[in-house]
């Protein structure tokens, strides 16, 4: 309201204006886009959100909130907002929240096997919007007593970058052996999700001869 205020009754340009804002009441990305579309040219934003309380508007959130708004990126390439989580983490040993939208280790990740099953099926059955294509990061699953035969397949389909052709089915006789495996640990007492490493060796003692093939055809690609 005070922006458009003072650009319709102020005739103060849009161009003159910006806003800033922290998130103390989660609402700074829902103002921030407000701001614009009221008449202010300019929002003040910092990357991943970091400063000071709450934190500032996240310079990545307003870019895809751009295009989201346009339609268009105008010539920006989101997946950098990738890179630039990587280095943050990399380089700065910056430790972002896990379930932070678009960066967080665990934005596009999923447990349950019903969804696993969707993104099997049809990927927008459950992803919200093309992560591969926009932010170069494909939806993963994470492998634990919720994951299903259809986590496990999933996870070995693009953990080893399979095609279409060289796909496994859920029902396939090496993923049910790795659940039943995977069901044992639980079943045990394990709590953690499943590592990479883990799920790598489950995958060599079900068919070793299919292991290494799954392994020349990542090389490969």
């Amino acid at each position: 309201r005070t922006i458009y205020g003072l650009w319709r009754y102020g005739e103060v340009p849009s161009e003159q204006m910006e806003w800033h804002g922290h998130n103390d009441f989660y609402k700074v990305v829902t103002n921030a886009a407000t701001a614009w579309l009221y008449g202010c040219s300019a929002v003040n934003c910092a990357l991943l959100g970091i400063g000071e309380r709450t934190g500032n508007c996240p310079l990545e959130a307003m870019a895809v909130e751009y295009a989201s708004l346009k339609g268009t990126t105008d010539g920006m390439d989101l997946s950098v907002i990738t890179e630039i989580a990587d280095y943050f983490k990399r380089e700065i040993g910056y430790k972002i929240p896990p379930r932070t939208p678009f960066v967080g280790r665990d934005f596009n990740v999923t447990r349950a096997g019903v969804h696993v099953d969707g993104l099997m099926k049809d990927e927008e059955i459950y992803n919200i919007f093309n992560t591969t294509k926009i932010l170069n990061r494909p939806p993963t699953v994470c492998v634990d007593n919720n994951s299903g035969l259809a986590g496990i397949a999933y996870w070995i389909n693009n953990h080893f970058a399979l095609s279409d052709e060289e796909k496994l089915s859920k029902s396939d006789p090496m993923i049910v052996a790795i659940k039943a495996k995977v069901d044992e640990m639980y079943a045990s007492g394990r709590v953690p999700a499943m590592s990479d490493d883990e799920l790598n060796e489950l995958v060599r003692e079900a068919d070793e001869a299919r292991y290494k093939k799954f392994l020349l055809l990542a090389e490969k690609r």
